[in-house]
This record gives C-alpha cells, structure tokens and sequence, in this order.
C-alpha cells in the first residue's frame, strides 16, 4: 500500500462488508488474522468511539439487560463466531492502555507537573508507586510520573509472554492480573477528574475512553465500586 494523499477519503483505507455503509467495522468472520479480536475493536472504535455497548459487548453475545436474546443478524453479527471472554477482557484492556496516551495523557502533559501535582492524589485518595522502591516497596511519586509509570508497567505486563504467552488462549492463571491493570488504570481517569477537570471533559467528550472504563469494569466485574472514585456520571457525562 501506498503513501495516502492528501484529500484522500476514510473509506480508501478501511474496508469493509457492508455495502451501505463503506466505513462499518467488518464483521468478525471476516477477519482471517492472529490479532482479530484487536482489528475488530479497533475498527469499532474508530467507527464510533461513543458507541460504548458496541464496544465493550463480546461480539455474538446479544442478551439484552432483561436476558432476552436479540437477532443476532439485526447487528451484523456471525453466529458462527465463538469468542472467549478472557480474550475480549485482555484485548480490550490493550486497547484502553494505548487509547489513555491520547487525548487524556497529551492533555495531561500540559498542566500537570511535579509543581502542580507532587502526589498522586484522586480527592482525597492518595496512591503510591511501586516504580521506585526495592522488591515492591511503594513510594511516594509526583502524579505525571505516577501516570507514565503506570502505563509503562500496564504495558510492559500485557506485552509480557509469562503472564500472557499467547493472545489466543489466556491462561487460567493469568485471569488474575485483570482486576489488578483496571484498578491501576483508573487511577489516572481518577487523577485527571479531581485535579484537571476540564482536560478531562475534553479528553471524554473527543474519545469517551472514561466511559467505555467504566462500562468494562462493570460488565466483567474488573473494579470493585469503592475504588471508582469518579462520581456517577449521566448520559451527558455530567455527575449527577
């Protein structure tokens, strides 16, 4: 494939199976790669990042809130597709750690130094980090270089073939670190809240990346409710 040229459409560069609508995400049959499940999540993303049930919902699994079950075909979804929860929960959690970097994280960069932030707080919550202590000894650490560790450590454990040697079967030992790199991430949407208010808005109003956290969180039981700091928010992403 070529450079893109100037002026080129979005539909030159993402194909898809839906003829009425060149942009769609194609269904997940139609992937044939090793990274599937992050193409499709990728291009639902991209498709609509405020679509927050489209993303996070395992594809093929179509129960409503009342447990009803939904045409599969309504949502152009393949039947035929069988997709393990783990897999979804770990592709996801990936996606999440490289959608955090931007807007939320360039924002943050701006305004939140170790003058203005000396300390990872969330309100009253004070965090402490394991990057600079002796055998997982925590210190104190200002919350930019919090935040960056924190990504950096989320990164490097998802990349790591001893806790995930393979993205196509997670191991039942490696269900573990799940809950853990959710908590851990939600401290910065936690972070950014309380003390940058309005790179927050702005960051969740551009990718709605908060929400789709949250979503995840909920639906798969990642982060207990009295680690979710932030306040409930409406339909408006307003707190209520």
């Amino acid at each position: 494939m070529g450079r893109p040229l100037r002026g080129s459409r979005l539909a030159s560069f993402y194909t898809s199976d839906t003829e009425s609508d060149p942009i769609a995400p194609p269904s997940l049959s139609t992937l044939d790669s090793a990274f599937q499940l992050q193409e499709y999540i990728g291009a639902v993303v991209r498709l609509n990042p405020h679509d927050i049930e489209r993303i996070v919902k395992v594809p093929g699994r179509n129960a409503n809130a009342d447990g009803e079950e939904k045409d599969k075909e309504a949502d152009g979804e393949d039947e035929r597709v069988s997709v393990d929860e783990a897999c979804w929960i770990y592709e996801q959690l990936r996606r999440l750690a490289q959608d955090l970097t931007h807007p939320l994280i360039t924002m943050l960069q701006q305004e939140c130094t170790r003058q203005t932030c000396p300390e990872m707080k969330a309100g009253e919550w004070l965090y402490l980090c394991v990057a600079h202590g002796n055998s997982g000894a925590m210190e104190h650490c200002c919350a930019i270089d919090y935040i960056v560790h924190t990504l950096d450590s989320a990164t490097a454990l998802l990349n790591s073939p001893r806790a995930f040697p393979s993205r196509i079967s997670i191991p039942q030992t490696s269900h573990r670190h799940f809950p853990s790199l959710a908590r851990r991430l939600g401290r910065i949407f936690a972070h950014a809240y309380h003390h940058h208010r309005l790179a927050f808005e702005s960051a969740e109003a551009e990718s709605a990346l908060y929400a789709r956290f949250l979503a995840l969180s909920r639906h798969f039981d990642l982060v207990p409710a009295e680690f979710l700091v932030i306040p409930e928010r409406n339909e408006q992403g307003e707190a209520d």
